[in-house]
Order: structure tokens, then sequence, then C-alpha cells
């Protein structure tokens, strides 16, 4: 399977973007970074610079058909600028619409909720996105994570690096489940 992670040019969590990128490898999936523009990411370790990653597409090159499903890294600067980029959040929303997974951690779901996705829907984050979800028509629900099957695709969420190994686990699954030829 071919799996987007989408980061902003800055601010991505590095942890949230390298070991689901990680398990995506191991479980012999093909990841692509797309960004909004071309050349190379900044990571953070919280609030301090870590490494850099190269872009391999924009979202103007990034096409939803060629992939099977979506990762939105964390951070607070990454998901905080996507939702704040039309592209961003209508790459997001065409996932929805054509069926097929995502899956997103900490902040990430900042951009599920531009992207007006999560309204019935059952979802965990990083506990101060608890009232933003809500107030976007989703339940929050504070646990390591969530899959909600519930909808035309399947949503996996989680809320913070300490739970990345069930998430890995829980996005890996979900997405396996999911036929590539779904949504197209």
């Amino acid at each position: 399977m071919q799996i987007a992670f989408l980061a902003a040019p800055d601010g991505v969590e590095q942890v949230e973007l390298t070991e689901p990128w990680q398990a995506a490898l191991d479980h012999g999936d093909k990841p692509r970074l797309v960004s909004t523009r071309s050349g190379r990411i900044q990571a953070f370790n919280h609030l301090d610079r870590a490494d850099t990653f190269p872009v391999d597409l924009t979202l103007d090159e990034a096409r939803i058909e060629d992939f099977d499903g979506l990762v939105l890294p964390g951070g607070v600067a990454n998901p905080d600028a996507l939702r704040m980029d039309r592209k961003a959040v209508e790459f997001v929303k065409g996932f929805f619409d054509a069926g097929k997974p995502v899956a997103a951690i900490c902040h990430a779901p900042w951009t599920l909720i531009e992207a007006d996705v999560v309204r019935g829907r059952t979802l965990t984050s990083w506990p101060s996105l608890q009232t933003d979800v809500r107030n976007a028509g989703g339940t929050w629900v504070d646990q390591q994570v969530m899959l909600c099957t519930g909808g035309p695709n399947t949503l996996v969420t989680s809320r913070k690096p300490d739970d990345l190994k069930a998430f890995c686990t829980a996005f890996i699954d979900a997405f396996g489940k999911a036929s590539p030829a779904d949504g197209d």
C-alpha cells in the first residue's frame, strides 16, 4: 500500500512522523511525505528543532487516488499550519470523500476539524483539543487509540507520543483491512 504522510514545512513532531513511517515500512507499505511546498520539512522534538526530511510530493503533485491511506502526524505547529492551508484541508477531506482510511495523532485532529470530518465520529487527541472536537460535532474520549468505523471510512486517532506503539499497531491493522481499491 502507498500511504501519504501529510506535514507542514515546519513543526511536525518528529517521533510522530518517524515511528508511524517505520511501522509502514516494516509492514511492507510505501510511505510518501506530502507537504505544502517542495524541499525539506523541519521536524521538532517538542519545541526543539530536530531533523529535516525530504518531501516526496507537494499538495499540487499528490493525487488522492494514488494513495491507500493518510497519516497525519501531530506537533502543535504542524496541524495548526495545515488547517490554515486550503489545499491541505481539501487533501484531507478528499480521503474521507473517497472512503480511504485516515490516522491522526496528538494535535492532528485540528486539521480533521477544519476539514469538517469529525461530526458524528468518536476520536481521541491531545487532551487540549477535546472542546474543539466536541464543538465540531465529534465525541472525544481519553484513551490510547480510538478506532472509529462509523462513516464511509475508518479513522484511527491517538493522544500523544506515549501512545505511538498502540497507534502504529492500530493504523497498520486498519489500513491493511481496507482494500486498495476502496473509494477508487
